[in-house]
């Protein structure tokens, strides 16, 4: 099955499945804290990196704009690019787990789940020194099996251009934007020069909105919605 069919069928299915809002504890950031009440607020996140290029040009242009976002990380793409997964959390952004190999978690054994996620986990800690890594399933999709075994909640996401459909950044950025909506997660791919690109100009079009882009910690700690293992999250709208 193709990666666009997959997650197509994985976005009717959490329409159908997942409430509107997460339940579960945010640990409380000191940025959460200081977030002005009634800012609308929404989450920049991207799967599928590191890749040195195209991430490390994001970071750069993040950095310029004062955002932080969340990247879910392939464990296998970390070695080598382990001074640009140390720059992402040295600079505020957080981080999560996108399995190793960026396969279907649903349907494994505990022994395969493991070596997607918690070898991904073991290799995030030995870069970083602390072990409090999101997940993000790829495709979206989750059973019984991955909630159980995932050990930290599970982000999915409200606001998907399908960047990688066609690479073409004017489309992204404009739908990202017309769809922007307060307590939102926005899921793009680093690894397209696209869509750093788009990236960028929906930074840029959101502030001018009146946004504030957080981390997803950030995100549920300002809302009062604590995050748990196993359960899963798709928004914080208010």
């Amino acid at each position: 099955m193709s990666y666009g069919k997959l997650r197509r069928l994985a976005a009717a299915a959490l329409a159908l499945v997942l409430p509107l809002s997460g339940c579960g504890p945010a640990v409380e950031t000191d940025a959460a804290a200081e977030l002005p009440e009634g800012q609308k607020l929404i989450a920049l996140t991207f799967d599928d990196g590191p890749r040195r290029s195209t991430t490390t040009r994001l970071l750069d242009g993040l950095a310029e704009r004062g955002v932080k976002a969340t990247f879910f990380l392939i464990g296998a793409q970390i070695e080598h690019n382990e001074d640009v997964v140390r720059r992402m959390d040295e600079e505020g952004h957080q981080i999560g787990i996108h399995t190793f190999d960026h396969v279907k978690l649903t349907g494994l054994n505990r022994a395969d789940f493991d070596s997607q996620v918690e070898k991904s986990r073991d290799a995030l800690k030995a870069v970083l020194g602390h072990n409090d890594f999101l997940l993000r399933p790829p495709y979206g999709m989750l059973d019984e099996s991955v909630k159980s075994w995932a050990g930290c909640p599970i982000i999915l996401w409200s606001i998907d251009p399908e960047d990688w459909r066609d690479q073409d950044t004017d489309r992204v950025a404009a739908e990202v934007t017309a769809g922007a909506r307060d307590g939102g997660i926005i899921l793009l791919h680093d690894i397209f020069p696209e869509s750093v690109d788009a990236a960028l100009q929906i930074v840029d079009a959101l502030h001018q909105q009146g946004y504030l882009f957080c981390t997803i910690e950030e995100l549920f700690a300002a809302r009062g919605i604590p995050l748990e293992a196993g359960e899963s999250y798709w928004n914080a709208y208010p």
